[in-house]
């Protein structure tokens, strides 16, 4: 038997039909554990979708896709979270209503397995608190602990949301477009807590700011039309003539 690792994700010709529109062309996609992985390409090229399918929001019409060499293709998204796969969204999603400090709870409750129940005090169990508030300073929102979601800023709200998705403690994150719509200084701490919160983890980041890629990423893959046409380095990508193709391409037009 090979004593070689098995990759945190694996995608094995992979294809997503919609109809007769076939929005994944093929797409073989290796990101290897401990590795900062970058997902890139025009608008329209399936990068969401690939995300959904990694985690269980869509089904692929065919191929095989693993997690640490099991396969998770067609599982549920609670299935695969709790096989240690954890991802944020495009769009900022976190209970308004709620503080800072109950959103983060929630979802170190539902790690640590405890289930809500009435006659439960869940602030009394240590092991919540304790995790709850070491989230908390790691995201630097510790200012912010008892102020509803709905009212943090839209940074400070990818923040917590970022910290909700480590919160299950998950070895593998996937985080779709985290800097979008941040300033400068903003995508800057973010970044920052990006690299700190994902040390030791599995990342697979899908990003359109170049300088947040190539300043994160240890390998980048680029989506064309559904297919990877190039995986590598930063800089193996930035040399590539069928990447710079793609993106002169979606430029001119």
């Amino acid at each position: 038997m090979s004593g070689k690792e098995p990759n945190a994700i694996e995608l094995r010709d992979v294809e997503k039909s919609f109809g007769i529109t076939k929005v994944i062309q093929t797409i073989n996609l290796k990101v290897a554990q401990g590795e900062r992985h970058a997902l890139i390409g025009p608008n329209g090229a399936g990068k969401s979708t690939t995300f959904n399918l990694i985690s269980g929001y869509m089904k692929p019409t065919s191929g095989s896709i693993q997690l640490r060499g099991e396969e998770i293709a067609g599982l549920r998204p609670f299935q695969i979270n709790r096989r240690g796969l954890s991802r944020s969204f495009q769009v900022t999603n976190v209970f308004g209503n709620m503080t800072v400090w109950e959103n983060l709870r929630c979802a170190v409750l539902w790690a640590t397995g405890q289930r809500y129940a009435f006659w439960k005090n869940i602030d009394k169990l240590p092991e919540v608190r304790e995790r709850t508030a070491r989230i908390l300073e790691d995201i630097h929102l510790v200012g912010r602990r008892d102020v509803p979601a709905g009212l943090l800023t839209y940074a400070e709200q990818r923040a917590l949301e970022i910290g909700i998705t480590i919160a299950g403690g998950a070895n593998v994150i996937l985080l779709d477009e985290p800097t979008a719509g941040m300033s400068h200084a903003e995508t800057e701490r973010a970044v920052s807590l990006i690299r700190r919160l994902t040390e030791g983890r599995t990342l697979l980041i899908v990003e359109h700011d170049m300088s947040v890629v190539f300043g994160l990423a240890d390998r980048i893959s680029v989506l064309v039309y559904g297919q990877v046409i190039a995986s590598g380095t930063p800089e193996e990508i930035r040399g590539n003539p069928k990447v710079k193709e793609a993106y002169l391409g979606e430029e001119a037009a």
